[in-house]
């Protein structure tokens, strides 16, 4: 069997890649008639393809181009095997019915996808919103269906302070939320942070834990007494308040004083630095909103990888976070999280 998922795995990376979404959903389709079940094609195949697309962009190995071809071409491929006859999975009554949704903010919407057509299969009712559903229209919605949870996915930290306030208004209603996606940390630390009333690192762990049942429902009320209603903090509300202008005042510095940065970056065709001293300042954010160094030292080494993947030294870093570390002189928090990212991003003597 693992041989032959291998070879699906083959012959759908190669359609999506070229941008084929016919030989693509042939592919999926052929492997159905072969015998593969249809959470073996979608787990192990469909969702296997696009974790390779995501750490070929990062190595350099692929284009963004033909990195959101890839995917777009899957989620064809997922439209497709929705309206297969073995995708109506469990037929029996009454399983429940789960909201799957992406915070406000969170494009990256395939895992959310994933994970509604695998609930499908194991006999739930599910209303998949997409991506970016903005947190007022995700209550009206759970007012509206009353489902027994909400599964809400983010990828990207910078999400983190938008599903805080989604995982709260949620529960302020009554409907418990199961967190997942990247943006929740290896070990869902900041789903149990964030308050989420479960976790789950992938669909198929996500299925197997509401296999068990839905999480209680909370009180309408929402959050106890004893939780912080915020976790932002004094440093969060100010770097936020000024995010704008520090980037802007941060890009127009380097690029008159390190001009060899933006060459690079034209050069390798990786944008504007100004879309990077953004992203860098949104994980800051994000980092001081969850009080974890980690976060943003994680990121910084992302963003090195980024980088070497693409031969610009990951060096080029230090300017942007000295220059931000100049502008912040009273964050300590901040300034801690940007001197440890420079360690990161220093070359070894």
């Amino acid at each position: 069997m693992r041989d032959d998922v291998e070879e699906h795995v083959e012959t759908l990376w190669a359609a999506a890649t070229a941008g084929d979404e016919h030989a693509a959903a042939d592919a999926a389709l052929a492997a159905l008639d072969a015998g593969m079940p249809m959470e073996t094609l979608l787990l192990d195949v469909v969702a296997a393809v696009q974790s390779r697309v995501g750490r070929e962009w990062m190595a350099d190995r692929i284009t963004i181009a033909q990195e959101h071809t890839a995917t777009a071409v899957n989620e064809r491929v997922l439209a497709a095997l929705a309206r297969h006859p073995s995708a109506r999975g469990n037929q029996e009554p009454d399983r429940g019915r789960i909201t799957v949704a992406c915070v406000h903010g969170e494009w990256h919407a395939f895992p959310a996808r994933l994970l509604a057509e695998v609930l499908r299969l194991r006999g739930w009712h599910v209303d998949y919103l997409g991506a970016q559903v903005p947190t007022p229209h995700l209550v009206a919605h759970l007012h509206q269906t009353n489902p027994d949870a909400a599964a809400l996915s983010g990828s990207l930290a910078p999400r983190l302070p938008t599903a805080h306030a989604a995982i709260t208004s949620c529960q302020a209603v009554g409907t418990p939320v199961l967190a997942g996606g990247a943006a929740f940390g290896p070990d869902g630390r900041y789903a149990r942070l964030l308050g989420a009333d479960a976790w789950a690192p992938d669909a198929c762990a996500a299925a197997d834990l509401l296999a068990g049942g839905p999480p209680p429902r909370p009180p309408a009320s929402g959050r106890s007494a004893s939780e912080p209603a915020h976790l932002a903090g004094p440093e969060y509300t100010a770097l936020t308040g000024s995010a704008a202008d520090l980037v802007r005042g941060v890009a127009d510095e380097l690029t008159r004083c390190v001009p060899e940065l933006a060459s690079a970056y034209a050069e390798h065709r990786l944008g504007r630095p100004a879309d990077d001293v953004a992203s860098i300042v949104d994980h800051l954010r994000a980092a001081l909103y969850v009080d974890d160094p980690e976060l943003f030292a994680s990121f910084a080494g992302w963003m090195a990888e980024i980088l070497t993947a693409r031969a610009i030294p990951a060096r080029v870093l230090l300017p942007v976070l000295e220059a931000l570390a100049e502008r912040l002189p009273g964050a300590p928090r901040a300034l801690a999280m940007l001197e440890e990212a420079r360690d990161v991003a220093r070359p070894p003597v």
